[in-house]
């Protein structure tokens, strides 16, 4: 549910616009020179090693960061910019819950932050926690909750709000493979209906299910396409193959 602001914003036929990127922190470069844009309606997939940038570039995209250098817009609008935080979905590498209250508390919280309530907001609890298979745990304190069920419950508040975008730092992480496959499948149906899906993962067989990819290695963005066509361009049978080969012929140039 977006107020008038969020419904008057640019119909861009981009989700995110990112040109000459550069972010540091003291001496150390995290992200050097990245251009990039990601289609509306595109499921795209930014996979790298740990501590390749991935979580930086998301923090950029989102305007919770801001970058040293060059521009990032998001639906067309400049970032960062708060009027911004309601128009897309943001779940984080690290849990942002309330312990001391219940996985519907946290989303009764969430959901009145997005303008949500009454009738409206008691569905959109019932269909997300049901999607990440956590209604029976919904009374429960989220202190007692697992790792992964602080995923899940992250990803719920996520979708709440339903956002045309959705970003989401390495959301599977610490969910059992029968979860993740269910999750992903949501995932592309939201994909299909028109909703934008910026994900970052180190898991090759995700990577495999985006419409595009973009290899981050070391602050740089090595190359852009998709799945299929990065194999070939790197004449390699898998998609991590073709990764590690990429992200030598890069070296290479330097």
């Amino acid at each position: 549910m977006m107020n008038n602001s969020l419904a008057e914003l640019s119909e861009t036929a981009f989700a995110v616009e990112l040109q000459d990127i550069n972010r540091s922190f003291g001496d150390r470069i995290v992200l050097d020179g990245i251009t990039l844009t990601i289609p509306r309606g595109e499921l795209f997939g930014l996979l790298g090693p740990s501590g390749s940038g991935k979580t930086t570039l998301i923090k950029l995209m989102t305007g919770i960061d801001q970058a040293n250098a060059g521009t990032v817009r998001m639906l067309g609008e400049p970032m960062p910019q708060l009027k911004m935080l309601q128009a897309f979905g943001y779940m984080a590498q690290s849990d942002a819950l309330y312990n001391e209250l219940t996985g519907k508390q946290n989303l009764a919280f969430f959901g009145a932050m997005f303008g949500l309530k009454g009738a409206l907001l008691q569905d959109r609890i019932h269909i997300v926690s049901r999607l990440v298979a956590l209604t029976d745990h919904l009374h429960k304190q989220t202190v007692a909750y697992s790792g992964g069920m602080k995923r899940r419950l992250s990803l719920a508040i996520a979708l709440l709000h339903e956002p045309k975008l959705l970003v989401l730092d390495e959301p599977t992480v610490g969910i059992d493979p029968v979860l993740r496959q269910s999750i992903w499948k949501e995932l592309s149906a939201l994909s299909k209906q028109g909703v934008t899906i910026i994900i970052t993962t180190h898991v090759m067989d995700e990577a495999e299910k985006c419409d595009r990819l973009g290899l981050i290695r070391g602050g740089k963005l090595i190359a852009v396409d998709t799945p299929e066509a990065l194999k070939q361009q790197a004449g390699c049978d898998t998609l991590e193959e073709a990764f590690i080969a990429l992200g030598q012929s890069e070296g290479d140039e330097r």
